[in-house]
């Protein structure tokens, strides 16, 4: 594996200091393999969740998490969706995974190791919901090994990716040194045609390497396929003017960069822009086993290419504002130190606030009239503390500080509220949390204005 890129490190540094990132795009816990989708004018990342103490040294995924966004800067984390012990057959190690909408339900294809079948199968859970919860579709497999032979080691089938053509025919794609794909039923939970290994070797189609981790999505009438590629990977694309092929190589997407030698790409349009999403490691003790989900924006050449991109501190300009009049989950987030999410039966909150810790919401929207109040529902168990309420940077106009007292347990949450200063326009908000160290301080639940 390649040392980390300084440039990388030092870009990451220098606008996490003066409150510029964006990358990578969440904080509060390791994620990789990102997969989004848009429903309902929300765009829904799905993202593996890699464990933050891993005790094996090696990918440890046993669940995966949600993230939506409606304007790409912050993004807003929802409650488990889906478990791997949600799936009776598998041992428990989650690999990448898509989630697509049909006829009102949401069919998420993942691939994990087999307890009744040797190597790695595809499986596929389906909900009412895009939040969930999944539960699995059939009680087994769709895909187990034995029915893949391109591949001659048992973890070919993984990272399944699946779209819906105009015609209304489901086509699924998968694997790892071995790239399958295979028609889907109008029922998505079973297979409408062979399965079909392309040729992974022929360098027309797939360049120096085909890898692991399709995506397949249809634009201008042209498929594209983008993957990983090398054992260290580098992003590449193919294309095609037919689903089934045959594919045309079309270069390289993105060089390998950062300290994971993995990578996992996806690729979607929303709000007349187009969106790259992959996965590095510059969190940190990033590596291999921790990743973090990046976003970089960009267009495409006029020819319909994609043109080559690096990484970098992501997103400069979202697109849509925040309305702090409604009620907002305190885990609707930009940027964040030092902050994790934990979830009860009924929601996610914000935990792990030491002093000094913060967390960003961009571009928050107050309008002409100003604001008035603040209120914060919280929980307390020690001695509690502070929110420190900045606009524009970290450092920059405190309007107003909210006091939180001993509550009572954990669970015991409490509304509270505190005057703020009249601010008008829209600003970056900063929620600078202060306190006695070391303690934990409190759990932050959400948060809302009052004009």
């Amino acid at each position: 594996m390649k040392k980390l890129n300084i440039h990388i490190v030092i870009i990451c540094a220098l606008f996490t200091q003066i409150g510029l990132a964006q990358n990578p795009i969440i904080q509060t816990m390791y994620t990789g393999d990102p997969a989004p989708v848009i429903y309902n004018d929300t765009l829904f990342l799905y993202v593996g969740h890699d464990e933050d103490k891993n005790p094996i040294k090696s990918f440890l995924m046993r669940e995966y998490s949600l993230f939506t966004t409606t304007d790409m800067v912050n993004w807003t984390a929802h409650k488990t969706p889906l478990k791997t012990s949600d799936f009776k057959w598998s041992e428990g190690d989650a690999s990448a995974a898509q989630c697509i909408e049909r006829n009102g339900k949401f069919y998420w294809y993942v691939s994990t190791l087999n307890k009744n079948s040797p190597g790695v199968s595809v499986g596929v859970a389906v909900s009412d919901s895009p939040y969930g919860p999944f539960k699995d579709a059939l009680g087994k497999a769709l895909i187990t090994n034995n029915m893949t032979t391109f591949g001659k080691h048992s973890w070919d089938d993984l990272d399944p990716t699946v779209m819906i053509d105009d015609d209304n025919q489901a086509y699924l794609y998968w694997g790892n040194n071995a790239c399958y794909w295979v028609k889907l039923n109008e029922d998505m939970i079973s297979l409408g045609s062979p399965i079909t290994a392309l040729d992974i070797f022929d360098k027309s189609a797939f360049g120096p390497d085909f890898e692991e981790a399709p995506w397949v999505y249809k634009k201008d009438g042209t498929y594209y396929m983008i993957y990983a590629s090398n054992v260290v990977e580098s992003i590449h694309y193919t294309t095609s003017k037919s689903p089934e092929g045959p594919w045309k190589y079309g270069g390289l997407l993105m060089p390998h960069s950062g300290k994971s030698g993995s990578n996992h790409p996806g690729i979607i349009d929303y709000k007349g822009n187009s969106y790259f999403f992959y996965h590095n490691a510059a969190l940190p003790d990033g590596g291999d086993f921790n990743r973090s989900v990046c976003i970089e924006q960009f267009t495409y050449n006029q020819d319909g290419t994609i043109p080559e991109m690096t990484m970098t501190e992501g997103i400069k300009k979202g697109v849509g504002t925040v309305n702090p009049f409604k009620k907002t989950e305190a885990e609707t987030i930009a940027w964040s130190q030092g902050l994790k999410l934990d979830e009860n039966n009924k929601d996610v909150y914000i935990t792990s606030i030491h002093n000094n810790d913060y967390l960003k919401v961009r571009d928050v929207d107050v309008g002409n009239g100003g604001i008035s109040k603040f209120e914060a529902n919280v929980s307390s168990r020690y001695i509690g503390g502070q929110i420190e309420i900045h606009i524009d940077n970290m450092s920059g106009e405190l309007i107003g500080t909210l006091n939180i007292p001993y509550i009572g347990d954990w669970n015991d949450w409490k509304l509270l509220n505190t005057e703020v200063n009249n601010v008008v326009g829209v600003h970056d908000l900063y929620f600078v949390f202060k306190g006695r160290e070391p303690h934990v301080l409190f759990n932050f639940d959400y948060w809302k204005f009052y004009k």
